[in-house]
């Protein structure tokens, strides 16, 4: 949710230095970051404030700031304020284009000093309507409790930062076990597999075999792909799978509790699920072809 007024004047003690992206990555026919420097101009939502002073006051921050190479977005920590589970993000919202722009939907993250992500908002920009060329303007967000990746009370007033999300590709999710035990090889051959699929839809969970084999005790281990289209990390304490042969017979059954399981966002994660004797219903399966699936809840 975005903010227009009333405008906060504290005395910050903020240092982050404010984030500034190429506005070709957000915007449509937009030109590369060019080397010229552009100072920005202050301008308010809406026509200037009532309160001399704001304009001041606002100014007097502007002009602490660095200029911008042509054609960036930028976004420049201002104060942060909290409110019961609520955190509100001021900021300067700058762009050195030589052409007015308009702004939709855009993901906004909230970051602490080391740059961990506290929070994340799809906010939509197109509140702050047509935005003059070469201009800086004071705005608000607000991060509420559903926008929070981490508790309300671990987020701080001081050193933070708000950024354009930059979204990285999907990619391979070790766990640290796997990251010492497996070869070299072996991680780049999984990662060459996570790269070649298709990437899994926004907030869908999914699950691909990866490969399969009985051991001398009579037990199935399995081993999948736990493949995330979610935005935040996913943590999985119990799972329920069934493996399926060719013939798609059930060949083993069962629910799994785990310590909990965490896939990160956007990641694909394998693991092993080891079947005991007991969970195989079906000794030769054809396994020409099989999948692994979630049991669902009758």
């Amino acid at each position: 949710m975005s903010i227009k007024i009333p405008f906060f004047k504290g005395t910050s003690k903020n240092k982050q230095k404010e984030t500034a992206i190429s506005s070709e990555e957000i915007l449509e026919n937009a030109a590369a970051v060019g080397e010229e420097e552009v100072l920005t101009k202050l301008y308010f939502f809406g026509g200037k404030p009532k309160q001399i002073e704001d304009q001041y006051y606002f100014q007097f921050l502007l002009n602490e700031l660095a200029p911008l190479k042509r054609n960036q977005l930028s976004l420049s920590p201002l104060e942060l304020r909290i409110e019961e589970e609520t955190v509100y993000a001021q900021f300067f919202f700058r762009q050195s284009l030589e052409k007015e722009i308009t702004l939709g939907t855009t993901p906004l993250v909230l970051l602490d000093e080391s740059g961990k992500t506290l929070g994340r908002i799809d906010a939509d920009l197109s509140e702050l309507g047509v935005i003059p060329a070469e201009s800086a303007m004071p705005w608000i967000v607000a991060f509420e409790k559903e926008h929070l990746l981490v508790p309300v009370e671990d987020i701080l007033k001081e050193n933070w930062s708000i950024a354009f999300e930059q979204k990285l590709p999907h990619r391979l999710d070790l766990d640290e076990n796997w990251e010492q035990s497996l070869a070299s090889a072996d991680k780049e051959q999984l990662a060459k597999v996570v790269e070649g699929l298709a990437v899994p839809k926004k907030n869908e969970l999914n699950f691909m075999g990866l490969n399969q084999r009985f051991q001398e005790d009579g037990s199935l281990a399995v081993t999948i792909l736990i493949r995330s289209g979610h935005e935040k990390n996913v943590s999985i304490e119990k799972l329920p799978l069934e493996v399926m042969d060719a013939a798609k017979e059930i060949v083993a059954k069962g629910a799994f509790t785990l310590p909990p399981l965490t896939v990160q966002a956007n990641t694909s994660k394998p693991w092993t699920f080891i079947f005991p004797n007991e969970m195989v219903l079906k000794e030769q399966p054809d396994f020409s072809s099989w999948s692994v699936k979630v049991i669902e809840n009758n």
